[in-house]
């Protein structure tokens, strides 16, 4: 146990020293506030390019902005923020194989499928904190502007976005035990959010699969009722905890 509580404290004290606890916690936190902000400035740019709309032809009416439009920012804006974070910690395995410190940790006696959790745990915690971060800033700044009353199924659409999250960060930890770079890592979880995302065209295949989660508008407006979503929420838990669980073996055959 105390081995593993040095690794974990090895891995944050990384985080912090790299500056990349500063870089997530700063982008999390500016999409909280440009989220409403773009909302909120939304009228006002209409009104100052108002003029050259005319003269292409395009009347501009009277925009009426509520909280609706900074969720629907939200639901735009999180998953570039996804992006940078896998970009950021996609390298978490990677730079262990480059540097050869994993070796001397596991002959300090830290057990190879501890390895496997604590960064797994390490990056869901700097997710969870991140994404709930900007959610909160978010809801703070509309609540304060408008009334978070005319958004459906707030909660259980940000719960959907939060676990899409996770399952990525699953993929990453999968693909991490299989390729020893960051390009490598990088390949894979792009690949299978494309091909979901293609698959997803085909309408009687798309409510089961993990991507339907990142279609949060649908739910906000109540175009789609929250049982549309429950089996591709099941099938991306069930997902996300095997590739949890494939990593580990894969990860103890691994020559390092």
């Amino acid at each position: 146990m105390r081995t593993w509580l040095a690794f974990m404290k090895k891995e944050w004290t990384y985080q912090v020293r790299t500056g990349k606890l500063f870089v997530l916690g700063l982008l999390f936190a500016a999409f909280g506030i440009m989220n409403p902000a773009v909302a909120k400035l939304t009228p006002w740019l209409m009104e100052l390019f108002s003029e050259s709309f005319a003269q292409s032809g395009i009347n501009v009416s009277q925009i009426t902005v509520t909280a609706m439009d900074s969720w629907v920012q939200f639901f735009k804006n999180i998953p570039m923020a996804l992006i940078v974070f896998v970009i950021l910690q996609g390298g978490i395995f990677a730079k262990e194989y480059q540097s050869g410190t994993l070796v001397l940790a596991l002959t300090k006696g830290l057990q190879r499928y501890k390895v496997v959790i604590s960064k797994a745990l390490m990056l869901v915690l700097l997710w969870s904190v991140g994404y709930w971060l900007c959610f909160g800033i978010t809801y703070a700044y509309n609540a304060y502007f408008w009334d978070n009353g005319v958004v459906q199924n707030l909660g259980f659409s940000t719960l959907c976005w939060w676990l899409f999250g996770v399952w990525i960060i699953a993929l990453t930890v999968l693909f991490s035990t299989l390729s020893a770079t960051n390009t490598g890592v990088l390949l894979g979880c792009g690949g299978v959010v494309l091909g979901l995302s293609l698959l997803g065209l085909i309408p009687t295949v798309n409510p089961y699969l993990p991507t339907l989660l990142m279609d949060g508008n649908s739910l906000i407006y109540g175009l789609e009722s929250v049982a549309f979503y429950t089996s591709a929420l099941v099938i991306t838990v069930i997902t996300t905890v095997a590739c949890f669980v494939i990593s580990v073996p894969i990860f103890n055959k691994k020559q390092l």
